[in-house]
């Protein structure tokens, strides 16, 4: 089973579909998960921000949205969302399919191995290599302007950076910013779920401001931005989910069996 989650503005992916709503052990996910078929794939949707977006990034229950994910067969994760530039050469409008991350929140719970049982997760190649090359293959396809690898750094939110934060992350060569990437792929990388990223830009972040051709964008904007994208994110996740392999990977089933720790008595 795929599962996608949806980011901001993306409530809907499948028709005539079944809610279901899963428990877990770290308490209730965003929402009730809708399950599907598209081209005789089976399909598992959830709002990561709930359905209206009333779930903020450092609220949402992470744990219990990947769990839930598992407990519903998903061996693979497609995660669009709503993401900031920090170059100039990476414009709204355009998809980057991350290969990297920086963490820069707080106070998130971030593993599911609190002990007695404990892994120590690799994070040197944290995005499926598979599925971030499924998702560059289909941009050009479609002809959507994509950038093949970016290094995404995430904030705790629900404030945007300000303009000393965001120099400095476009300083360090990070391409984009979003609030709500970690820990979503470290704890689906805990469990072996093949996991993309696909990061659509939505504005230039606040360091760019007063760049040649470069405003300030309002939280209306933004979201304009990301609604006026939606067919082409919906076409490409469709056409993902058309060629997307029949079984998961196998390094990212390994990495996450080579994070246990055996102990020696």
């Amino acid at each position: 089973m795929i599962g996608v989650f949806g980011g901001s503005g993306f409530y809907k992916l499948l028709e005539n579909a079944e809610r279901k709503k899963i428990e877990t052990p770290f308490g209730d996910p965003s929402g009730e998960f809708i399950v599907g078929e598209y081209a005789g794939k089976k399909v598992a949707f959830l709002p990561r921000h709930g359905e209206c977006h009333s779930v903020p990034p450092h609220k949402i229950n992470y744990r219990a949205n990947i769990w839930g994910m598992r407990e519903l067969g998903v061996t693979q994760i497609f995660s669009p969302c709503a993401a900031g530039s920090l170059q100039a050469r990476v414009k709204p409008g355009d998809f980057v399919i991350a290969d990297q991350y920086v963490d820069r929140t707080n106070g998130r719970a971030d593993t599911f191995f609190e002990g007695p049982e404990v892994r120590h997760i690799s994070q040197v190649s944290p995005y499926c290599d598979g599925l971030r090359s499924l998702a560059i293959a289909k941009c050009q396809e479609l002809g959507i302007n994509c950038h093949e690898r970016g290094t995404v750094v995430v904030i705790n939110g629900p404030r945007f950076s300000t303009a000393a934060e965001s120099r400095w992350f476009s300083s360090a060569g990070f391409e984009v910013i979003n609030m709500t990437q970690y820990p979503e792929v470290v704890l689906a990388n805990e469990l072996g779920i093949c996991f993309v990223n696909i990061s659509l830009i939505t504005d230039h972040d606040a360091g760019l401001v007063g760049q040649p051709g470069i405003k300030e964008s309002s939280v209306n904007d933004i979201f304009a931005t990301f609604k006026s994208n939606n067919e082409r994110l919906r076409e490409l996740l469709f056409k993902m989910i058309e060629s997307a392999p029949e079984e998961p990977c196998a390094a990212c089933q390994k990495r996450a069996e080579e994070a246990k720790i055996v102990q020696v008595l």
